[in-house]
This record gives structure tokens, C-alpha cells and sequence, in this order.
């Protein structure tokens, strides 16, 4: 009975374990490439670098792409020189702060893979290590979330304006080439 308990917490830590999917601190492959040479990746538009596209990678990949964003439209939004050099170094932090949290997260998901692969583990171990990851996410999310309103802060009421327009702009040029490529995500559907 206590072996079949054993098994059954095992069980439940380990598919809570795997649903908290590690994040990696660049997705890589040729269209991350293709991204990032026009100023965006698909960072910020449901992949969350790798957290399964939705909520945990999601907060800092929009941040991230709301920096990219406003530098790459600095001109039509009317940026200052000094808004720019403060959004490059928010850019430069909020990086830093990624990707050594999601290597954190990476090593306490692969430790954590261990111990609950061990019969041997404590349980109170297993928890530590998830209770680890799971600060370490939240961590990343709030120090995101924070960036994004000081960056926001910077910002004048005609430059968020503004910003707004050029995001728009964008987002119905994307819903444009998905209908001519029948891509039922981007508003087209197939002919």
C-alpha cells in the first residue's frame, strides 16, 4: 500500500515537473535568424521562447519585443536620444536577467528530472527543487513585468500613441501576408 502511495506521489511530481517546460534563452533555427534580422523574433507573438508559447515565457518575450519594437520605430515614434540610450540599456538588463534565469531554470529542471527518476529521492528534495523553478519563473516574470512599465513610463502620451499606430500598423501587414499565404492563424484561410 505505501509502495502504491510512493508511486502514485511520484507520478503526480513528475507531471508537474514536466509541465513546467523549461525556457531557452534563444529558440535559434533560421527563422529565429530571420526574425531577429528585421528587428523581431517570434518572441512576443505565442512562442514564448520555449515555456509552451503562452504565460510563463510570455511576459518577458513581450517586454523584450516592446523594447525592439519602439528602437526599430524610434524615429516614427519620436524617441529622444536619451529615452533611446535608456531603452538599449533596459534592453541589455532585461537580457541578462533572461537568460541567466532560464539557464537557472534549465539546471533545476534537469536536477529535479533526476531525483524524481531516482526511487531513492526524498520528497522533500523533489519539492525544494520545484519550489526552485517555480521562483526562479516567477522572479523572471515580475523583473519583466517591471521593465515593461518603466519602459512605458518613458514614453509621452503622443509617443505611446504613436507607438500604438506603428504596432498596428504592423500587426495588419502580418494579418495581410497570412491571408495571401492562406494561413488560417493570420486571418487567410486556404483556397
Amino acid at each position: 500500500m505505501a509502495r502504491l502511495m510512493l508511486s502514485g506521489a511520484l507520478a503526480l511530481i513528475m507531471a508537474f515537473g514536466f509541465s513546467l517546460t523549461p525556457v531557452f534563452a534563444d529558440p535559434g533555427g533560421k527563422d529565429y535568424e530571420h526574425g531577429k534580422k528585421d528587428g523581431y523574433s517570434r518572441e512576443g507573438h505565442g512562442y514564448g521562447g520555449g515555456m509552451g508559447g503562452h504565460g510563463m515565457g510570455m511576459m518577458h518575450s513581450s517586454t523584450g519585443h516592446l523594447i525592439r519594437h519602439l528602437l526599430k520605430h524610434e524615429k516614427d515614434i519620436g524617441l529622444t536620444e536619451e529615452q533611446v540610450t535608456k531603452l538599449k540599456a533596459m534592453q541589455l538588463d532585461l537580457d541578462k536577467l533572461r537568460i541567466k534565469s532560464e539557464a537557472d531554470i534549465q539546471v533545476a529542471e534537469r536536477e529535479l528530472k533526476a531525483l524524481v527518476e531516482d526511487e531513492k529521492s526524498d520528497l522533500g528534495a523533489i519539492e525544494a527543487k520545484l519550489k526552485q523553478s517555480e521562483d526562479s519563473q516567477v522572479a523572471l516574470r515580475l523583473a519583466s513585468i517591471k521593465t515593461r512599465r518603466e519602459v512605458l513610463a518613458l514614453l509621452t502620451p503622443e509617443q505611446r500613441g504613436k507607438e500604438k499606430a506603428e504596432h498596428e500598423k504592423m500587426m495588419q501587414e502580418h494579418r495581410a501576408k497570412g491571408r495571401e499565404h492562406g494561413d488560417p492563424h493570420k486571418g487567410g484561410g486556404a483556397k
